[in-house]
């Protein structure tokens, strides 16, 4: 029976902690400075917005733990001694360990902006960050305006938060588009669009120059670089993505990049010491896949995986076909396999879009320019199911055959209205091939 200690307990360490229990009799203490006990990081905003509270978001009772025999322990590591194999606490309290996984997740990437670390700056990734939201955000009275630097998922989720307690907002996005590093054109134009609509001050193709305080040391404004205008605000939400939490780690002689670096087994370059989800950088990365996810399922896979492999059966990690969701507002946004934005397009990868002349909907297909392959779809206010696309992504199916059944594939209830005569119609139009 050996010790099997996990740095972090989001969904990547608490995965990993269910499956060891369920295959082994070892010992298992889960560590974490952000909560006491496991929660759905992803539902962070509903708490902020009414819709849940705290306890709803915790997936377990807070007895699971001890009824399954994983030890809880709340505390920050400070460093960890490999030679040793232990554990040191910012408290100076130690931890003797056999197995070692590094699940410590991810922080809110800061570029060292002139003010960046003042009251009423957070990000919207922790615990942590919700107070400090709810502190400086509480009302539309002690808070005048939000800015947000940057978009993404993360940007457009601290919007529709601060909308449902009237706080304006102003976002400042970079890109000239919202998301178009990552959504093809027709997508991102629609996005624009539909973010507008709510009233958000969205600001394209500019940069934050500085956050300036008050007296008190605290935020009063912003200063937007390409045009020198100060825009007063009471809070600034940083949400230009994030980056592995991985400091701590810097004198453990752990080979780390973006992130700790691993095998395709999640082994890390020291011997029963492995890294799993937001904090794990793959040396050698799926083809196309980016080589740190930060990313749900990725991190519940991981821990999946490395159980596996600490109860005797070594697994090799093995993501499958790319996919994701998320909600843009009122709008949901599903991903399955691959659709490149412009400024990342292949080029061998061609895309047929669809959009609604009317509503906030749209369909982006991608395939092969030469064999009409498949390669992956985006669909925003269509839901669709999983397992069809992940099927015929494994099948090769050409994009005839999506267009023609994607019927098969759709999720939504039968009283909703469906969009697939259209989108074939208008695909017949572009292609006589059909």
């Amino acid at each position: 029976m050996k010790h099997i200690a996990i740095i972090g307990n989001g969904i990547a360490g608490v995965t990993a902690a269910r499956h060891i229990r369920k295959h082994s009799n070892h010992n298992i203490t889960l560590i974490s400075g952000e909560a006491k006990y496991f929660f759905s990081r992803t539902a962070l905003m509903y708490v902020y917005m009414g819709h849940m509270k705290w306890e709803h978001i915790q997936p377990y009772e807070n007895k699971f733990w001890k009824k399954n025999k994983i030890d809880l322990k709340f505390g920050f590591v400070k460093h960890v001694n490999a030679a040793e194999k232990s554990l040191e606490f910012k408290d100076n309290s130690t931890l003797q360990y056999d197995k070692l996984i590094i699940a410590c997740g991810s922080k809110p990437n800061k570029f060292g902006w002139p003010g960046q670390d003042l009251k009423g700056v957070g990000g919207m990734y922790s615990k942590q960050d919700l107070e400090t939201i709810e502190t400086y955000a509480k009302n539309n009275k002690e808070c005048k305006r939000m800015v947000i630097v940057g978009g993404g998922l993360i940007g457009i989720e601290l919007a529709e938060m601060m909308l449902t307690r009237n706080i304006p907002v102003t976002m400042l996005v970079r890109e000239k588009s919202f998301w178009n590093s990552v959504l093809p054109k027709g997508e991102s134009q629609m996005l624009n669009e539909h973010i507008k609509a709510h009233h958000i001050d969205l600001r394209l193709g500019v940069n934050l120059e500085s956050i300036n305080p008050d007296q008190e040391g605290t935020v009063k404004s912003v200063t937007i670089k390409e045009t020198g205008e100060e825009l007063e605000c009471s809070f600034v939400g940083l949400t230009a993505g994030v980056s592995p939490n991985i400091d701590f780690l810097k004198d453990s002689g752990l080979q780390r990049g973006r992130g700790v670096k691993v095998n395709r087994f999640l082994e890390t370059n020291i011997e029963n010491i492995y890294a799993i989800g937001d904090c794990a950088e793959q040396k050698e990365p799926n083809p196309n896949r980016p080589s740190v996810e930060a990313v749900w399922y990725t991190g519940r896979m991981m821990g999946e995986a490395i159980a596996q492999t600490i109860c005797g059966r070594k697994t090799e990690y093995n993501p499958g076909h790319w996919f994701n969701s998320a909600k843009f507002i009122d709008i949901e946004y599903q991903t399955y396999g691959w659709v490149h934005s412009e400024r990342r397009l292949p080029d061998y990868e061609a895309q047929f879009h669809w959009r609604h002349p009317e509503k906030w909907i749209c369909v982006t297909l991608s395939y092969h320019k030469e064999t009409h392959e498949f390669l992956g779809i985006n669909t925003f206010g269509i839901r669709m199911r999983h397992e069809v696309f992940d099927r015929w992504l494994n099948e090769k199916r050409d994009l005839d055959y999506v267009i023609s059944n994607l019927k098969i594939a759709n999720f939504d209830p039968e009283f909703f209205r469906h969009y697939e005569g259209d989108i074939l119609k208008a695909y017949k139009n572009q292609f006589v091939s059909i």
